[in-house]
């Protein structure tokens, strides 16, 4: 029993050392692999602290405790759990919310409302800043329809060419105008 208990030991140190290290090239390796299942509880720092507490603990306890070999088994799991359960709760659950990335995508800004900050000439350019997660980022832009747009004129990015927003007018202010 104790070989098996050693085995769990120093294979799951040597998983999570590994695992580590090689973290990333072994990641890509095996990218999506596991991705059939999607239970954030089955991650490697998870089974390789399970894996270990398991062989750490039946040491432990065959060496220090009179118990036989069912009940130091049964004790080593219910340890492991206790403990793949404290570190996914205190450890894992939380980084994996503080992952939020601040970049954005060109891709992402057609739909977006910004504001003009640098006027756009009909057949020119000017530019806007439009929110994001991150705050506010300016950008090159053109007017999508041809037309001359104001600085602090609130717009929709319509679609992005070559790295140049086109954008029209939120709201029409000629047709506000021509009703005074």
């Amino acid at each position: 029993m104790d070989g098996l208990f050693w085995g769990c030991f120093i294979g799951g140190a040597f998983f999570a050392l590994a695992s580590t290290l090689l973290g990333d090239i072994i990641g890509s390796w095996i990218d999506g692999i596991f991705d059939l299942i999607s239970i954030d509880f089955f991650k490697p720092i998870i089974s390789a602290s399970a894996i270990t507490t398991f062989g750490g603990s039946g040491i432990l306890l065959s060496q220090y405790t009179s118990l036989g070999n069912a009940a130091i088994i049964i004790f080593s799991i219910l340890i492991a759990l206790l403990l793949s359960v404290i570190v996914y709760f205190l450890y894992v659950k939380p980084m994996d919310n503080s992952e939020n990335s601040i970049g954005f995508s060109e891709a992402d800004l057609p739909g977006k409302l910004g504001e003009v900050t640098i006027p756009i000439a009909a057949e020119g350019f000017g530019e806007i800043m439009v929110k994001q997660v991150a705050g506010n980022t300016l950008h090159i832009a053109a007017s999508w329809d041809k037309r001359n747009i104001s600085a602090g004129t609130e717009v929709v990015v319509v679609d992005m060419k070559e790295g140049v927003a086109l954008v029209s007018e939120l709201y029409d202010n000629r047709k506000e105008e021509e009703m005074i």
